[in-house]
């Protein structure tokens, strides 16, 4: 087996809500069905899908790499919504973090790497 990508599918709470959110964060949406759409930013791709379980959605972690967090950040506080909250960048040992909340309570990890 040589596997060329892995996509995740992400589950929402309000689809029409986390759709929203996922434009405003950049990606680009493609229709794949009426239950079912394909997020891309570069060579980044996943599933939203119109299903919601809560023990999923609240423990569902991604982490998404940028080159620039500063500017990943001016993006994500631009995003107006109730159901998505985020924290400040953080320093670690490994690079910069923001740690950003979707609306259906998916946690993403957005990430600039020591050295990137």
């Amino acid at each position: 087996m040589q596997p060329t990508d892995i996509r995740v599918f992400i589950p929402t709470q309000d689809y029409q809500e986390s759709q929203a959110f996922y434009q405003a964060l950049g990606f680009a949406m493609d229709v794949a069905s009426d239950k079912l759409s394909i997020f891309s930013l570069g060579e980044c791709t996943f599933f939203l899908q119109d299903y919601f379980d809560p023990a999923l959605a609240s423990n569902l972690m991604l982490q998404l790499i940028v080159s620039d967090i500063d500017d990943a950040f001016e993006t994500i506080k631009s995003i107006s919504s109730p159901n998505v909250k985020y924290q400040p960048i953080k320093q670690e040992p490994w690079g910069k973090v923001v740690y950003l909340w979707g609306p259906a309570g998916e946690l993403w990890h957005i990430t600039q790497l020591n050295g990137g």
